[in-house]
């Protein structure tokens, strides 16, 4: 009994050791990769100062873009993500309250935080979405940044983002986009401006930047969305194959009204408190590009 004993201690702690020596590697690993400095050298942009520009950069926030669902309604900074084992993800103040960065950004930090995903000092933004932001055209930047220069203070100080042994094991193998700067060509041209109007070209114009690929997938053919726990919802497949069924009528009232063809809800992790903020125009483009896209299978990326 004696020698069975000592076996399993010495079992129990090998396993331990290897346990140990594996999450040490994994946070190693990880921590490079978070604490990498970038050389980005941004753009320049003519930040607009006009009402319609300011308007413009308001509706990208709160329709288009959806900035405020991380950084809140008032743009004051939120906890937007808290699984423990996953990681605890504070959005930062942005506006010029204490706590704020708005007084500290100058035009380019803005531009290279929202299309480039870095700090001014070149460390990553985490989880900023900055991989489709960077489809952001000049001109809808531009009044982005407009509008968020005229943000009213808001005291309120951040709190430190944290991303636990799940969340960078989902990070290691390429599930979850924790380093959006990583997927970003930082020296490529960004797109030259779609005209707003009922086409498919904005219609596409909208998707890529409006995080819809994200949730729904590259072919946006819905599944799994990445770094979710397993047993959230699947996005749903928005390809011919999955809303060919759909009317115009009923695009508009799942968009606006979260509610499917025959009145039964959408889950709400669907944003349609913000995209029932998207113009008639703007949701017309997005159902004529939706009818152009290949028809995939459900989780077919």
């Amino acid at each position: 009994m004696r020698k069975i004993l000592r076996y399993a201690g010495w079992t129990l702690g090998a396993v331990i050791a290897v346990l140990l020596l594996a999450g040490a590697a994994l946070y190693g690993y990880t921590g490079r990769h978070f604490s990498r400095k970038w050389s980005v050298a941004g753009h320049a942009l003519t930040i607009p100062t006009d009402s319609v520009a300011i308007a413009r950069g308001r509706h990208i926030a709160r329709a288009i873009s959806r900035c405020s669902s991380c950084h809140g309604e008032d743009h004051g900074g939120q906890v937007f993500i808290d699984i423990p084992p996953v990681a605890f993800l504070y959005a930062a103040n942005l506006t010029s309250g204490r706590g704020g960065v708005g007084a500290q950004l100058s035009d380019l930090d803005w531009e290279r935080a929202i299309r480039h995903g870095v700090k001014p000092d070149g460390s990553p933004l985490l989880f900023m979405p900055s991989e489709e932001f960077t489809r952001l055209n000049d001109e809808d930047t531009a009044a982005l940044i407009a509008f968020l220069k005229t943000l009213p203070p808001v005291d309120r100080d951040p709190m430190p983002n944290r991303v636990g042994p799940v969340g960078r094991a989902l990070y290691a193998k390429g599930d979850v986009t924790l380093v959006p700067a990583e997927l970003i060509d930082q020296t490529a041209a960004h797109p030259g401006v779609v005209a707003p109007g009922v086409t498919v070209e904005y219609g596409r114009y909208l998707i890529d930047v409006g995080g819809c690929r994200g949730c729904h997938g590259p072919g946006l053919s819905g599944g799994h969305v990445p770094g979710t726990p397993p047993d959230w919802k699947p996005a749903a497949n928005i390809t011919p194959a999955g809303i060919g069924q759909f009317t115009e009528a009923d695009f508009f009232r799942a968009l606006r009204e979260g509610k499917r063809p025959g009145g039964a809800p959408i889950d709400p992790f669907m944003p349609f408190e913000y995209t029932r903020n998207l113009t008639d125009d703007e949701l017309r483009a997005l159902w004529l590009y939706l009818r152009t896209v290949p028809a995939k299978p459900f989780g077919g990326r």
